[in-house]
């Protein structure tokens, strides 16, 4: 049986994972202001093990008549006209997002880009929704596709919130930390790469393929 290791471009599909978290003024995110994007791309070596690559990041100020929640502000602490948080807007983050994402997808050759994310459907929503409001045309990420870490961790960890799952695969998680996009997006790469290489080092993975002879 071969035991070939495919390179990243052929591991999920032709899909350049890219791991992001955001932290948000609210829960609708065709109303609601995105304030802090991060996001973390991967390689793999030669055995096909995955490791945390480049990261993006960037704090965003509220588009023009964004709804800030309260009850949001005051669970990620977020300031929105705080001047240190060196906010930009919300064009130039996505569309400096966008291009980054673009130039290390075909640098691995991959087709896609897939936004990788714990409670995926919340991160790509405002992803989504922000690159609308940005009229970006040439956008990586399919609108419909995700792989989410929170049904990752569950099945191999039995774990589903982010601290107890990264608790349970040994990695460190400070929750004064927490909810910091980048922060929650280092974490959430580290727990991906984890599932990823372990599955791959119990032989789930490459598939064995049958010699032709």
């Amino acid at each position: 049986m071969s035991q070939t290791i495919p390179p990243l471009s052929q591991r999920f599909r032709g899909y350049f994972p890219v791991i992001i978290d955001v932290e948000t003024a609210g829960f609708n995110a065709a109303t609601d202001a995105l304030l802090e994007i991060a996001a973390v791309t991967l390689s793999m070596d030669s055995d096909g093990m995955l490791a945390p690559a480049e990261t993006f990041h960037a704090h965003i100020t509220p588009f023009e008549g964004a709804n800030l929640e309260q009850a949001a502000l005051d669970f990620n602490g977020i300031d929105p006209d705080c001047a240190l948080r060196g906010a930009i807007s919300e064009d130039e983050a996505m569309k400096g997002l966008c291009k980054h994402v673009r130039k290390l997808q075909k640098a691995a050759a991959c087709q896609r880009s897939v936004i990788v994310a714990h409670n995926a459907t919340f991160d790509q929503g405002f992803v989504n929704a922000a690159i609308e409001r940005c009229n970006i045309k040439r956008t990586p990420f399919p609108p419909f596709v995700s792989f989410d870490t929170t049904t990752l961790a569950g099945l191999a960890l039995g774990q589903t919130v982010l601290v107890k799952a990264c608790q349970a695969a040994g990695i460190s998680f400070d929750q004064n930390e927490a909810h910091s996009a980048l922060y929650d997006a280092e974490r959430t790469v580290e727990l991906f790469c984890y599932i990823v290489n372990r599955y791959a080092s119990l032989g789930g993975w490459p598939l064995p393929v049958p010699d032709e002879n």
